[in-house]
């Protein structure tokens, strides 16, 4: 059923469970699902303008987090170079706490262990600057370096997860008169909006097996929803969470028209990546589909992962052989230009679009793929 991100927001709201999983592809709308999400559990002057020091009712990371950290480069000197962070209701309430709370070397291990050892954070006395320094052994070290993008997501996600740990035990401290703080005696959600897309496979890996430990810690009625566009990210996530018995693990759509689709995943088996390229490329392929230039990109993914799984050296070597290098020429020439997103919009010849779906039934023909579009959709709109 189509809906708007608020109406998807509220449904999350209204299941009231402990978790919500969520698979979207990048441009899908996830981040302005967490606004949308914030503006529904707590409104804007509530969380920016924080009355009192229990009023925290949501806590979130996502693209608007790592904007409240940013780089004064010291373009005049070019030596003084540092993270400054913006002060707001979340990270004056944050970062005091973390500070009180002598997390600076907890956040300080968990950047060095996903990133580089060499690499060393020092705070401010304020905790609201940042330095970063490269050890290279001896005394011959760089002070006040400029780390990459990747790092310095990562060293915000690391903070954002290290409040995330104390919160959680603090909360898990059932009588709130007990409690070190009670600044966090009403906050009712956590949003996760893709932490740390920069990571390598094996430490994206130990990130999903150590937040779900983390959740599944959590003995309150705290509830969390974490969105990604990541598949192997949320495989990880779903077979962690398979034994949680209040989640809730779904798809999040973006339809032609602009509105939403949202799709519980019913199965106890994690999604499949390239299934649901193939899905994709179905319903693109229909009579009455929609084919955009980024299908091209999905067929080539499809194609890649197949290849990947059956021992090819190319994922070309599975085109179909009678005009294999024009339709590989093809391929690479509309899906290298474009974004891996559902967002992106261009036009497709017709002569393109023949070729798609002549590619995506071969496909499924040779290598046996079963359709993913239920019979009565086919019947209604012909043969995939």
């Amino acid at each position: 059923m189509a809906q708007s991100l608020i109406q998807i927001a509220q449904s999350l709201k209204d299941a009231n469970k402990k978790v919500n999983l969520i698979y979207a592809f990048n441009g899908t709308g996830k981040t302005r699902l967490s606004r949308e999400f914030k503006e529904l559990i707590a409104p804007k002057e509530s969380v920016e303008e924080i009355q009192d020091e229990s009023s925290l009712r949501i806590l979130y990371y996502n693209a608007f987090t790592e904007d409240l950290f940013h780089w004064d480069n010291d373009l005049d000197a070019d030596v003084d170079r540092k993270l400054t962070i913006k002060p707001n209701g979340f990270t004056d309430l944050a970062l005091s706490f973390l500070k009180d709370q002598g997390q600076d070397g907890n956040i300080v291990s968990n950047f060095q262990h996903y990133t580089s050892q060499s690499i060393t954070p020092r705070f401010s006395e304020d905790f609201l600057e940042v330095t970063f320094s490269m050890e290279r052994g001896g005394d011959d070290s760089l002070e006040n370096i400029k780390i990459s993008k990747g790092e310095e997501s990562n060293f915000i996600w690391c903070v954002f997860f290290s409040l995330l740990e104390q919160v959680i035990e603090i909360l898990n401290i059932a009588e709130p008169e007990e409690r070190s703080t009670p600044a966090f005696n009403n906050l009712e959600y956590i949003f996760i909006d893709d932490p740390v897309s920069s990571l390598d496979d094996t430490h994206l890996i130990e990130l999903a097996v150590n937040i779900a430990e983390l959740i599944k810690s959590s003995t309150s009625e705290l509830k969390f929803v974490i969105t990604t566009h990541n598949p192997l990210f949320y495989n990880v996530l779903f077979n962690e969470f398979n034994r949680v018995r209040s989640i809730k693990k779904m798809l999040l759509e973006k339809m032609n028209d602009g509105t939403f689709s949202m799709s519980e995943q019913s199965s106890d088996s994690p999604f499949s990546y390239h299934l649901f390229l193939l899905s994709e490329l179905e319903k693109a392929v229909l009579p009455n589909g929609n084919i955009q230039k980024y299908h091209f990109n999905f067929l080539r993914n499809l194609l890649e992962k197949t290849s990947t799984f059956l021992g090819y050296n190319k994922w070309e070597e599975l085109l179909p052989q009678e005009s294999r290098e024009a339709y590989y020429k093809r391929i690479i020439n509309l899906s290298s230009h474009s974004k891996h997103n559902g967002e992106e919009i261009s036009i497709v010849d017709e002569n393109d679009k023949r070729v798609l779906r002549f590619l995506v039934q071969e496909i499924k023909r040779i290598y046996s793929f079963k359709s993913t579009i239920a019979p009565n959709v086919i019947e209604q709109n012909g043969t995939v």
